[in-house]
């Protein structure tokens, strides 16, 4: 890993996450242009910010955070906590555990993003958005999709004490399937 740069962080709700709106796909064009040029449809960034204008319109007590290296926005995550009539386990393939999918409103944080502009990565970055994101959150546990052939963010996920649950294919169209992960918060 070269030098960890410089990191200053903000931190946004649903509301001022919109106003950043540009921000927002600016540092998605960045992070995922292998991603964006394959051509599938999910990965287009209309169908992300599609994705992002509903995450923020849901009132679910959305939480963003932007770091910033030299003034310049270099990577973005985001979550929210799942509401006890959450439609994030539909599509879950099997349920792990008895009770596993029950949400209160306080169980679970779910981590629905997190990336770094190409020119940003391995240098740290996605792990301090990651450790600032889930500072300080009240959940007992997080929750988080990545796709199986992630080999980088699985990798990272794993040292970062995520643990695999299962898979899910989630209701956006087009979406793949995802292994789901879990990580206490506590």
């Amino acid at each position: 890993m070269t030098d960890r740069p410089e990191l200053t962080f903000r931190r946004f709700d649903a509301l001022a996450a919109r106003e950043v709106r540009d921000v927002v796909q600016d540092i998605y064009v960045g992070s995922y242009t292998t991603a964006i040029t394959s051509g599938d449809p999910f990965d287009s960034p209309e169908r992300f910010m599609e994705r992002f204008d509903a995450y923020t319109g849901a009132g679910r007590g959305f939480d963003m955070v932007i770091a910033y290296a030299q003034g310049e926005p270099v990577g973005q995550t985001w979550g929210w906590p799942l509401s006890p009539n959450a439609s994030w386990w539909q599509g879950l393939e099997e349920i792990p555990e008895p009770g596993f999918t029950e949400e209160t409103g306080t169980r679970t944080f779910a981590l629905s993003e997190i990336m770094v502009r190409q020119t940003w990565q391995g240098r740290g970055v996605a792990r301090a958005l990651h450790d600032e994101l889930l500072r300080g959150r009240h959940e007992a546990r997080a929750t988080l999709l990545v796709e199986p052939d992630n080999e980088v963010a699985n990798r990272a996920y794993a040292a970062w004490g995520w643990k695999k649950a299962g898979r899910l294919r989630p209701s956006w169209p087009d979406a793949p399937r995802f292994d789901v992960l879990i990580r206490s918060l506590r």
